[in-house]
C-alpha cells in the first residue's frame, strides 16, 4: 500500500482505524508511507501527487495514457462546483493547505493539458476511458 505518511500517522493513532489497516500495521502487508510526490513505476506513467488539505497526507494522481495526461483528483475537490467557487469543506483539515493544493493542482491540469476526473462528481465518470483500453 502507498499511503502518505502523515495520513499513516493518523492511522496509527485513531483506534477505530486500526481494525481496517491491521496487515500494514502488524508488518503483514507491505506499506510505503509517501513524504513526497512519487512515480510508481520508474517511468512516469503513473505518479501520485501531494495535495495535503483534506487530510494532512492527501493524495492526488496523475496518470499519463498514451490518449493524455489524466489527473484524477482524490477528494482534492469533490464537486465541479467546488473547482469554480474555490470550495473547501468543513471537514477539510487544513483550509489553507487545501487552497495551496487546488492551486497545485488547477496550475498543473492546465499546464500539461490534463483531462481532469473530479472523482465524486457523476458527471466525470464517463470521462474515465474504459479499462483495459485506457492501459493501452
Amino acid at each position: 500500500m502507498l499511503i502518505g505518511k502523515k495520513d499513516f500517522d493518523v492511522v496509527k493513532t485513531r483506534e477505530q482505524l486500526k481494525p481496517r489497516f491491521a496487515p500494514w500495521l502488524t508488518g503483514g502487508a507491505k506499506v510505503e508511507e509517501v513524504t513526497s510526490d512519487k512515480d510508481v513505476f520508474g517511468d512516469g506513467r503513473v505518479t501520485i501527487l501531494t495535495l495535503p488539505g483534506h487530510t494532512p497526507g492527501h493524495s492526488g494522481l496523475l496518470v499519463r495514457l498514451a490518449s493524455g495526461p489524466v489527473l484524477l483528483s482524490g477528494d482534492q475537490y469533490h464537486f465541479a462546483e467546488q473547482v469554480a467557487n474555490r470550495g473547501v469543506p468543513t471537514f477539510n483539515t487544513d483550509r489553507a493547505d487545501t487552497l495551496a493544493s487546488h492551486d497545485r493542482f488547477d496550475r498543473l491540469a492546465k499546464n500539461i493539458g490534463a483531462r481532469v476526473i473530479i472523482q465524486h462528481e457523476p458527471r466525470d465518470i464517463p470521462k474515465l476511458p474504459p479499462f483495459p483500453r485506457a492501459a493501452e
